[in-house]
């Protein structure tokens, strides 16, 4: 069932909508399901409740502000460089106010995809000791051109293409959502952005995913994960793009589960 819930933030006051997946799970553990940057609550579709029901836990799906059925962006109002900073440092931490969620009663785990994997990323770099642990699929922790390009190619489609109507199907204002993420990761403030720092701070484990076909990043993101990350493990998938859960959500789910429950078993 879709709800909604008004958070005031740094940013202002806007009503965000979010549904429970899996709800009636016997467990004090919630999973933290964080979209991409053209996603929203309905693109998850079932994913989250298979997922959930599997781990049986509880997930948390939302729409970011700008997003979806969430209080819409302004078109006057743009997104700098920071702006998933701002998401992870000041949203986050409303968000889970409005809702009563205290990190460390329930024991948080955040399922980032693309946009939102990263905004996981700096949420656990900055709270050490508020996560369980992450999944990040089809992360960014850097800007490639190859990402830039495809942004480029998704904007011509956007004005030109299909694009716009497709989006309509899950926003009440496509352009919010669209322009929003475009304008950020066009500017050029954007092309110097990193996060490589913060991944050593980073103290629970994580499961990065990327595929192979992915147009909106190569394997160097998770790459560099590992390799700066205390306590990371891979999984590269073929015939997969950017969407994991989408193109390979069998084998998604299995490596899930396996990993979740290599780290909760010692603790229960």
């Amino acid at each position: 069932m879709l709800r909604k819930v008004r958070v005031s933030w740094a940013l202002g006051e806007h009503e965000i909508e979010y549904r429970w997946a899996h709800e009636e799970a016997p467990s004090e553990r919630v999973l933290v399901f964080l979209h991409e940057g053209l996603g929203s609550v309905s693109l998850w579709r079932d994913f989250p409740d298979r997922l959930c029901q599997i781990l049986g836990i509880k997930g948390l799906v939302f729409s970011r502000w700008g997003y979806g059925r969430s209080t819409p962006r302004r078109p006057e109002e743009r997104w700098g460089p920071d702006f998933m900073h701002r998401q992870a440092l000041d949203f986050l931490p409303a968000f889970f106010r409005a809702l009563g969620l205290e990190p460390g009663r329930e024991r948080l785990w955040f399922y980032g995809h693309s946009d939102g994997g990263s905004i996981a990323l700096i949420y656990a770099a900055h709270h050490p000791h508020g996560l369980e642990g992450l999944v990040l699929a089809a992360p960014h922790v850097l800007v490639e051109e190859v990402t830039l390009n495809s942004i480029r190619k998704a904007r011509q489609a956007y004005l030109e293409g299909d694009l716009k109507a497709k989006l309509a199907r899950h926003h009440q204002d496509p352009d919010s959502a669209f322009y929003g993420w475009c304008d950020a990761w066009l500017d050029p403030a954007f092309r110097t952005w990193d996060i490589r720092d913060l991944l050593p701070k980073v103290q629970a484990p994580i499961l990065a995913i990327q595929g192979h076909q992915d147009e909106y990043g190569t394997m160097l993101q998770i790459e560099e994960i590992a390799r700066l990350a205390p306590r990371a493990r891979l999984l590269k998938l073929s015939d997969c793009g950017h969407a994991p859960h989408r193109d390979q959500p069998e084998a998604v789910i299995g490596a899930v589960r396996d990993f979740f429950f290599s780290e909760v078993r010692p603790k229960t």
